[in-house]
C-alpha cells in the first residue's frame, strides 16, 4: 500500500511538472523568408496602431488597409486602434506569454527591446530590408514601396538594437518650443534663432513681476507661468546630451545620477521655486497657457503644433480665454547654439514572429505599404509629423503642401509646418537614447527627477545636495534601476514585464509538488507508526 501511494504521489508530481513546462509554448522557429509569396492561400493579420481619438487618422488607416487588401486580396487586415502607446506595450507584454501577439504593431524601440525577452518573438528585418524580391522596392512587391536608401538614414538607424533592425520607421517628430514672440518684444528682449537655456531663464524671471494687487504686468492677469515642458524625460535627457553628460549606454550601464544631474535638477529647482517653470504634469497642456497668454515659452512635440497658437485649428479653451499675439516655432533650448541637439521621436513599426513563414510574409508586405508616399504624406498632413522617407518628402504633392503654409489654419496652418520643417532642417542635429531592456524605465526615473524638484519646491521643501541623493536613492528604487553609486552594469535588475504564463504555472506546479510530497511522507510515517 506504501509503495502504491507512493508511485501514485510521483506520477502527479511528474505529471504537473511536465504539464507546467508544456503550458502555453508553442514552438516559433526563427524567420525564413519563404522563395515566394504563397497568393492562393489566405492570410489574416492584426495590426496594432495608435491614434489620439483623431478622426482622420482613423480614416488613413482604414483606406491604407482598403488600398492594401485590394493589392493583395488574399490578406485580411483586421485594424484595432488604442489612444495610449503604454497599452499596447502592456497588451504585447501579456500576450506574449500566450503566443497571441499581434502581426503589426506600432510601437517604440525602448518597448521592442523588452519585447525581446522572448526568443524570437520580434522579427529581425535586416534580411528583409533588402531582399530583391521582397525587400523595400523589391521585385516582387506589387506597390510602389520605398528602397532602404530612400529611408531617411538617421530614422532608420533608430531602429536597430544591439546592431540589429527590429523595426521599421513610420512618423518622427521632436520637440519644439512654441514661443509667445509678442510678450518676449514686450519685455524689452529680441528672440534669437536658437534659444539658450541661460536667454529661457532670464526671461522667464523678468515675466514674474507683479502689481501690489498680485497681477502680472506682462499680461494683466492672476496665472502667469513662463516656462512650461510638456516631457520632463526628454527635458532632462536632451539636456544632459547636450552638456555631453552621462545618461547609459547600449548595455545598459546607467550614469544618469551624476553632479552634472544634480546641478541641473538645483537651477530647474530654483526657476520652479519662483513659480517661473512647471511641468504638464503639474499645471496642464502647455498649449493651454500659451493660448490664454499664460506662458511665453511653451515645450511640446512638433506632432502638437496644431494645438499650438491664437489661430491653431485644435483648441483646448474657450473662444474668450484666447489672446491674439504672435507664435515662433524654434528648437528646444540649447547649452551651446553652435551644435544643436535635439531629440528625434516618433512611432515606429514592428512584426511578431508566428509559426507560418507566409503569414510573416504578409505582414512584412503590409508593413512596407505603411511607407508608401500616399500613406506617409496623409499622415503627416494630420499633425506636425514628418514622413520618415525621402521619397516621399521630395514628392511633389508635400512640396505643394509644405510651398501652401499659412494659407489657411486647417491643413496649412503656419505654426504646424514650421514646426515640420525644424526637424527636416535638423534632421542630422537629432540624437535618440540607447536602447536595452529597462532602458523605458531609466526614461522613466529621467522625467521623474525634475517632477519631483518642481513638487518638492512648490511645497516649501528645501532642496538641495542632501534632497538630490534621497532623490536618487527613491528613484533608483521606484524604477529598480539598481545602481552602484552613479552606474549600473548590465547585470543590474531590468524592467522584464510581467512573469510568462508558463513560468508562473511552473512555480505553482513545483509549489504543488512539494506539498504533495510532503504530505506523502506524513502518510507514510503514520502508517508506520
Amino acid at each position: 500500500m506504501n509503495r502504491k501511494i507512493f508511485s501514485l504521489l510521483l506520477c502527479i508530481v511528474m505529471g504537473l511538472v511536465f504539464l507546467a513546462g508544456c503550458h502555453g509554448s508553442v514552438e516559433r522557429p526563427s524567420f525564413s523568408l519563404p522563395e515566394r509569396f504563397d497568393t492562393s492561400g489566405t492570410f489574416t493579420i492584426t495590426f496594432w496602431a495608435k491614434n489620439d481619438t483623431n478622426k482622420v487618422q482613423t480614416a488613413i488607416y482604414e483606406k491604407a488597409i482598403r488600398d492594401f487588401q485590394e493589392i493583395y486580396p488574399n490578406i485580411t487586415v483586421n485594424l484595432r486602434l488604442y489612444t495610449d502607446y503604454s497599452r499596447i506595450y502592456n497588451d504585447v507584454i501579456t500576450n506574449i506569454a500566450t503566443n497571441t501577439t499581434p502581426n503589426v504593431c506600432i510601437t517604440y524601440p525602448d518597448h521592442i527591446a523588452t519585447y525581446l525577452t522572448g526568443n524570437d518573438v520580434v522579427v529581425p528585418l535586416d534580411e528583409l530590408l533588402t531582399d530583391t524580391r521582397y525587400g523595400l522596392g523589391g521585385s516582387e512587391v506589387r506597390f510602389d514601396a520605398p528602397t532602404k536608401d530612400e529611408v531617411v538614414p538617421e530614422f532608420l538607424q533608430e531602429c536597430r538594437i544591439n546592431g540589429v533592425c527590429y523595426a521599421l520607421p513610420y512618423m518622427r517628430s521632436t520637440e519644439a518650443c512654441y514661443v509667445n514672440k509678442t510678450a518676449v518684444e514686450a519685455l524689452g528682449y529680441e528672440l534669437p534663432e536658437i534659444l539658450t537655456w541661460d536667454f529661457v531663464w532670464e526671461v522667464s524671471e523678468a515675466a514674474m513681476a507683479r502689481d501690489s494687487g498680485g497681477t502680472f504686468l506682462l499680461n494683466g492677469q492672476k496665472v502667469l507661468i513662463p516656462f512650461i515642458y510638456k516631457s520632463t524625460d526628454n527635458m532632462m535627457i536632451q539636456m544632459l546630451r547636450q552638456l555631453d553628460a552621462p545618461y547609459s549606454d547600449g548595455n545598459g550601464k546607467i550614469g544618469i545620477f551624476s553632479d552634472v544631474t544634480r546641478d541641473v535638477l538645483l537651477t530647474i529647482a530654483s526657476h520652479a521655486k519662483t513659480g517661473a517653470f512647471s511641468t504638464f504634469k503639474i499645471s496642464s497642456y502647455p498649449a493651454n497657457f500659451l493660448n490664454a497668454g499664460q506662458c511665453i515659452f511653451a515645450v511640446d512635440s512638433t506632432a502638437g503644433a496644431t494645438w499650438m497658437g491664437s489661430d491653431a485649428p485644435l483648441l483646448d479653451i474657450s473662444a474668450d480665454k484666447l489672446v491674439q499675439f504672435e507664435t515662433a516655432v524654434l528648437p528646444v533650448p540649447q547649452f551651446d547654439t553652435a551644435h544643436p541637439k535635439m531629440i528625434s521621436q516618433g512611432p515606429s513599426v514592428c512584426i511578431f514572429n508566428k509559426a507560418d513563414p507566409q503569414e510573416v510574409l504578409a505582414s512584412w508586405l503590409f508593413a512596407q505599404y505603411l511607407l508608401t508616399d500616399e500613406v506617409q504624406i496623409a499622415y503627416a498632413k494630420t499633425e506636425g509629423y514628418v514622413p520618415v522617407t525621402q521619397k516621399a518628402q521630395q514628392n511633389t504633392l508635400y512640396q505643394e503642401y509644405l510651398a501652401h503654409a499659412g494659407e489657411d489654419n486647417q491643413e496649412h496652418y503656419s505654426v504646424k509646418l514650421q514646426a515640420s520643417q525644424l526637424l527636416m532642417d535638423h534632421t542630422e542635429d537629432t540624437f535618440v537614447t540607447p536602447v536595452f531592456n529597462g532602458s523605458a524605465s531609466l526614461r522613466d526615473a529621467a522625467g521623474q527627477m525634475i517632477e519631483n524638484v518642481t513638487k518638492s519646491v512648490r511645497r516649501k521643501e528645501n532642496v538641495d545636495d542632501a534632497y538630490i541623493q534621497k532623490l536618487y536613492s527613491d528613484v533608483t528604487s521606484l524604477y529598480r534601476l539598481n545602481v552602484e553609486g552613479s552606474e549600473s552594469s548590465s547585470s543590474s535588475r531590468q524592467e522584464l514585464g510581467p512573469l510568462p504564463a508558463t513560468a508562473r504555472t511552473l512555480l505553482i506546479s513545483l509549489a504543488f509538488a512539494w506539498i504533495l510530497i510532503a504530505v506523502a511522507f506524513f502518510v507514510l510515517r503514520r502508517q508506520k507508526r
